[in-house]
């Protein structure tokens, strides 16, 4: 626990400070442990060990608010020590409560029908702060408390510390299938159009089909790349290659076909990083990620170390386990499905804890801030072109104010050129929304 402890105060502080300053921050309630130390976090009863784990254990609302932040831990206070300030609110356990999913290892009863709980049930929707990244702002107020002790605690550079632009093949194209064929040509007798880009597509070229997108996604991609830098944008594809039991994992992802093979390839050749996109079933029996996993590696010859679910569905904290088992080094799965925002309070990569033995693990976790489909869906955000792009903007300047990482996820069937779907042109005026990114 006190390595977590420490990771935390890291976290919070940023890791880039010099250690006399990181170690200025304790985390103790005995007084006589005050006087090492120029701020002292005093614990609240939440790592106590008969209430860590409990229902009882969860924040109370409404929350209590320190400096216009709220807090969900300990009192909004501030007192003098002799040399030391004291600082009543537990933003350990705060930060703890956010980063490692807690709550939904409490509330194992709330769960939508795909297994993942759901964001207008999570705390930061509850409380408003789901597009505020409040570890980012307990972690300026903390900076500010140690600044007036008469330290020199810089603030991070106000910019995109990483971009990563990500696309998950959920379905490579519409029509290069038999069914997708026969669907075609059935709407094709009412859409003549329709039949005829049905038959171009699975007797013609691949790109010939209006779900294959790719280019288009890469070209944007790259010009962002070559904009910012490499260090400074990723573009990740994940491929699913396993499923096929259930309806969710509809259709098979075959890699071995040409078409598959075709898309990796491009992906080679225009440096688009490859993850694994976990199957629905793997989602439910974890279990099943090391066999997809090793699947994709001897399909594209090298070792896949990023990963997503199928679905978004990370369905309990604990299942991280077996990524870490199956040698995945970062995941990118934690954006809620029916909410954009901020689902672990932060807007930084941060490493996975595991919640029974408190300890903080190799994995890291890249939140989703956005999703395509979370914006426009009608079980979800219901938004219409103008309002999903100003939501995008306010939270791609959150974080921005906070020196984060932005996780972006456009699915290549959501910018097809069809009046019916904005994601295109919203996906466009985005990249040139961080094109101005210095």
């Amino acid at each position: 626990m006190i390595d977590t402890v420490l990771y935390i105060i890291r976290f919070l502080l940023g890791e880039d400070l010099p250690e006399h300053i990181l170690s200025s921050v304790g985390y103790t309630a005995d007084e006589n442990e005050f006087g090492k130390y120029r701020v002292v976090i005093k614990p609240s009863s939440f790592f106590d060990r008969n209430f860590y784990g409990t229902s009882a254990s969860l924040p109370v609302l409404p929350l209590k608010i320190w400096e216009e932040t709220p807090l969900l831990y300990g009192e909004p206070v501030v007192e003098k020590h002799n040399d030391t300030l004291l600082l009543h609110a537990d933003l350990v356990a705060s930060v703890y409560f956010l980063i490692s999913r807690y709550e939904e290892w409490v509330r194992k009863d709330v769960r939508d029908t795909h297994g993942r709980f759901p964001g207008k049930e999570s705390l930061p929707y509850r409380s408003g702060f789901i597009d505020r990244p409040l570890v980012e702002e307990y972690g300026r107020l903390l900076r500010s408390l140690l600044r007036d002790t008469g330290l020199d605690v810089p603030e991070p550079p106000k910019q995109i510390k990483k971009i990563f632009l990500t696309h998950d093949v959920d379905q490579l194209a519409h029509y290069r299938h038999i069914r997708g064929l026969v669907g075609g040509l059935l709407r094709g007798i009412k859409r003549n159009k329709e039949g005829q880009r049905a038959l171009r597509s699975f007797f013609g070229n691949l790109r010939n089909d209006p779900w294959y997108t790719f280019p288009f996604l890469y070209k944007l991609d790259n010009d962002l790349i070559q904009k910012l830098g490499k260090n400074r944008c990723e573009s990740v594809t994940f491929f699913r290659s396993g499923g096929g039991k259930r309806r969710e994992d509809k259709p098979v992802s075959n890699l071995s076909h040409p078409d598959y093979k075709s898309l990796i390839r491009y992906c080679k050749r225009k440096n688009i990083t490859i993850g694994l996109h976990t199957s629905y079933q793997a989602g439910i029996n974890p279990k099943l990620i090391i066999d997809e996993k090793d699947k994709l590696d001897r399909i594209i010859k090298t070792n896949a170390v990023y990963n997503r679910n199928h679905y978004l569905c990370s369905r309990e904290p604990m299942d991280m386990l077996n990524l870490v088992d199956a040698k995945i080094t970062d995941d990118f799965t934690l954006g809620f499905a029916d909410i954009a925002g901020f689902r672990l309070g932060t807007c930084r990569p941060v490493k996975w804890i595991n919640l029974i033995t408190t300890e903080v693990s190799a994995l890291t976790l890249h939140p989703l801030a956005v999703m395509d489909c979370t914006l426009s869906d009608k079980k979800y955000m219901y938004m219409n072109a103008h309002d999903a792009y100003q939501y995008c903007e306010q939270l791609i300047n959150r974080v921005k104010e906070n020196n984060g990482e932005l996780v972006l996820l456009w699915h290549n069937t959501m910018v097809e050129k069809t009046p019916e779907l904005y994601h295109r042109n919203l996906y466009r005026e985005i990249i040139k929304y961080l094109s101005t990114e210095s």
